[in-house]
């Protein structure tokens, strides 16, 4: 026990454990439509780029430095009317079902051509639910700066299947840690909902 306990602690205060903190302190921040979500943001996918660089898993490395761009953009666009707390006054949107259907088919397009072309030219074992995790996680980034009430919903089905994923492949820390994000977006979503009650009307994204 005091090895595992040794071990834990040694996790924890290393580059990679640094940045799964760093990434659930972003998801929970965001949560709270703090501002400071995007700084979390920032400097784990700084992290992340190294680490998934040195892992040889580019694609993942690539997926990253899109976060960290993405995060200068989510601070910029909460930023503005964010109140003294730091908390974004940012209208919370919701989409129309069309516009729903449109994200989803562009993700099965973007994820069947990227599939195909890793499946040809890579040895990546599941290239089609690696394109589809990569590219409906680029989509839901941009649902989450414009603050899209839906975009909770849609990081449970990423997130649920990335689990499956890692544990398939024998990652089983990171498996705890995506099991634990579909867990915190759950939460997510009633939050967000709430506020959105709360207000006392639905803002459409157009």
């Amino acid at each position: 026990m005091p090895a595992l306990l040794l071990s834990a602690v040694q996790y924890l205060f290393s580059l990679e454990g640094l940045a799964v903190v760093l990434a659930i302190a972003y998801l929970l921040l965001a949560s709270k439509e703090s501002l400071w979500c995007w700084v979390c943001a920032l400097v784990s996918s700084v992290i992340y780029i190294w680490i998934c660089w040195q892992a040889h898993l580019f694609m993942e490395t690539w997926l990253n430095v899109f976060y960290a761009v993405m995060a200068v953009l989510g601070w910029q666009q909460w930023r503005s009317g964010r109140d003294g707390g730091g908390k974004s006054k940012r209208a919370i949107v919701t989409m129309q079902l069309w516009q729903h259907g449109a994200c989803f088919a562009l993700v099965l397009l973007l994820a069947f051509f990227n599939g195909m072309l890793m499946q040809r030219y890579t040895s990546a074992a599941w290239p089609f639910v690696d394109s589809f995790i990569t590219w409906s996680s680029v989509v839901t980034t941009f649902l989450v700066v414009r603050k899209v009430l839906e975009n909770w919903l849609y990081w449970i089905v990423i997130d649920g299947i990335a689990t499956v994923v890692y544990f398939e492949r024998g990652l089983y820390l990171t498996t705890l840690l995506f099991a634990a994000y579909v867990v915190i977006v759950v939460f997510g979503y009633l939050q967000w909902r709430r506020e959105f009650r709360a207000a006392g009307k639905l803002t459409v994204q157009r």
